[in-house]
């Protein structure tokens, strides 16, 4: 397989919620695509008031972030039910076994460690976003 193709080939809404700006820029380079698009919020509080105003498929949510952490961002998303079904992917840079039994417990849909490998989150997005609607699993795109 050669020559450069988007992974994220479905109709998606993906909010990334990071307190590092270049992380953020990074997000929106490497994730959006024709049909994806991508929304940038610093911190918790700034995500909720974004997910309050709009629909998204899924939510890249950092943990340590000033303010509203990801853990108390992620708890409050949980707990209003216009958001309780939101896809939420934490993406950290910790890898201990509380912070990730304690997200997964909150109601993380899946966990991913920085630093992050673009290629690979984009296929994870994509499996996870075709599980929860019910699509056929990742494929290969066509050559």
């Amino acid at each position: 397989m050669s020559g450069f193709f988007y992974v994220l080939e479905d109709e998606a809404r993906i909010l990334f919620v990071d307190d590092d700006p270049i992380l953020r820029a990074f997000a929106q380079v490497n994730l959006a695509a024709p049909t994806t698009q991508v929304d940038l919020a610093q911190d918790g509080a700034e995500a909720l008031r974004m997910l309050a105003g709009g629909r998204y498929d899924l939510v890249l949510l950092d943990l340590e972030m000033p303010g509203l952490d990801g853990f108390e961002t992620l708890s409050r998303i949980r707990a209003d039910p216009k958001l309780k079904d939101t896809t939420v992917i934490v993406q950290t840079g910790r890898e201990d076994v509380e912070a990730i039994d304690r997200c997964f417990h909150l109601g993380a849909t899946s966990f991913v460690q920085k630093p992050l490998n673009w290629r690979l989150l984009a296929y994870q997005i994509r499996y996870v976003l075709r599980a929860e609607r019910g699509l056929p699993g990742v494929r290969p795109a066509a050559a």
